[in-house]
């Protein structure tokens, strides 16, 4: 059994629907998934604001490069483009933890690097797990403590824009 984190973003076009697209992508193996959240951009700032939203994924026969491959499919489908780093998208798809899985493979770092400095990240997936844990680091809820009170203030939950 795998079971994975997926962190979703969009901040082009019709943005909770290019969300829906990948929970719909994944609803054969969808546990659960977190409320919307609108944040302000990481890394490159002069571009819209993003929606984001964490998935939980569970399968049998997918492990992390499958997991990897699936998002990066309904990327395509949303035709993403990478021009800039960081910079704008229709749709991001990241595997952030699978299991207790650790990569250090260039195509696939786990768990995702910068996680632990990211609320965009971690205030979804603590909404949709309180008792989440990211590999090596501990209880989500307590890396949050951490995270500077600005950087927390930017992430709106988002109740009506509802994924599912």
């Amino acid at each position: 059994m795998s079971r994975a984190v997926l962190s979703l973003g969009s901040n082009l076009g019709n943005r909770l629907a290019y969300l829906r697209l990948a929970v719909n992508g994944f609803a054969d193996v969808l546990v659960a998934s977190s409320p919307v959240y609108e944040t302000a951009p990481w890394g490159v700032t002069d571009q819209p604001d993003f929606l984001n939203a964490v998935i939980v994924v569970e399968s049998d026969s997918v492990d992390e490069w499958g997991w990897l491959r699936r998002g990066q499919e309904l990327e395509r489908e949303a035709e993403r483009g990478r021009e800039r780093r960081w910079g704008p998208r229709t749709l991001d798809v990241d595997v952030v933890t699978v299991d207790d899985v650790r990569s250090d493979h260039p195509d696939l770092l786990l768990p995702h690097p910068g996680t632990a400095s990211r609320a965009t990240v971690l205030i979804p997936w603590l909404a949709v797990d309180p008792a989440a844990e990211l590999p090596g680091l501990g209880a989500v809820a307590g890396i949050v403590e951490t995270l500077p009170a600005e950087e927390l203030a930017e992430v709106h939950r988002r109740d009506d824009l509802p994924l599912v």
